[in-house]
């Protein structure tokens, strides 16, 4: 009897102690409620300040805009989208689909298999890839990637690269410019196509000279055993496991502009050393093939 009443007077204690537990956690729920409320309330007001000092522009004409890119410039956009029929070696726009090839393709021999571009090489797009690769318009290359990911998406289905591999840039202009405008529009189109990319297996071991100060000749000896093989990359050690292979199948190369196809050349001739069987190319833009 007694051993009875004492488990009914602990469970009224408990009983007790539930209902004080139940208002304390009323109470602090309801207080971060208050603080998630004043939160918000303080992101909004942060957000419109952001808005008012560094209101959107227009990465291809740097007006202030509403939509990315403004409406001018999309139609403009349009227009330098490059349409069949084009290069089959570069994707350069040709004059007639029976060329087969652009008249720089006919001169020389590419290293690499094929490669595709986005838009012609002209204004106001190459006054924005200037400015994102020399002005610190970093953020022009999440507007452009998502464009040509989105833009080319059938083309990269078509050749079904295993990884991305933005063109190196040589630690010494990293660290001048601060980033390589290659590998934030290759983390871009990875992002939206989730694709997988590769910073690590291939370096810049060669301070080379700008290549658009140089001739064609000049150009080819600028790049030279300019690049060589880096260590292996988490992405590699997943596709090996995936894979059991020991390299990459397919790679596609990702820069801003392809002009004579000389970097894209001397990155892919020293994947070929490393063992890539297919090797692809991507860019912004392009010139005319004709």
């Amino acid at each position: 009897m007694i051993q009875i009443q004492k488990r009914n007077k602990d469970s009224k204690r408990g009983h007790l102690f539930n209902k004080g537990s139940f208002s304390a956690v009323l109470l602090n729920g309801r207080a971060s409620e208050r603080r998630s409320r004043r939160q918000l309330h303080v992101k909004s007001i942060l957000s419109l300040t952001e808005k008012v000092l560094f209101p959107d522009t227009c990465p291809f004409c740097e007006q202030v805009s509403e939509t990315i890119p403004c409406e001018n410039c999309r139609k403009i956009m349009e227009e330098l989208l490059i349409k069949s029929p084009r290069c089959y070696k570069c994707g350069k726009p040709i004059r007639y689909k029976e060329q087969e090839y652009c008249s720089d393709c006919k001169k020389q021999n590419h290293v690499y298999d094929r490669g595709i571009a986005l838009w012609l090489h002209k204004s106001p797009l190459s006054d924005a890839l200037y400015r994102m690769k020399y002005h610190n318009r970093r953020c022009y290359a999440p507007v452009i990637g998502e464009r040509m990911a989105k833009g080319l998406h059938k083309w990269i289905e078509e050749v079904n690269p295993d990884v991305l591999l933005p063109v190196p840039l040589h630690r010494k202009r990293r660290r001048l410019r601060g980033y390589n405008q290659a590998e934030l529009l290759a983390c871009s189109i990875g992002n939206v196509l989730n694709l997988p990319v590769d910073t690590s297996i291939l370096r810049r071991v060669k301070y080379t000279n700008p290549q658009k100060k140089l001739d064609p000749i000049r150009r080819q000896k600028n790049l030279q055993e300019a690049f060589a093989a880096g260590r292996v990359s988490k992405e590699l050690k997943d596709y090996r496991k995936r894979t059991s292979a020991r390299m990459y199948h397919a790679v596609l190369i990702i820069d801003d502009i392809y002009t004579t196809g000389n970097t894209i050349d001397a990155v892919a001739t020293e994947l070929r050393k490393m063992g890539v069987e297919r090797i692809y190319f991507m860019t912004a833009s392009i010139g005319q093939g004709y």
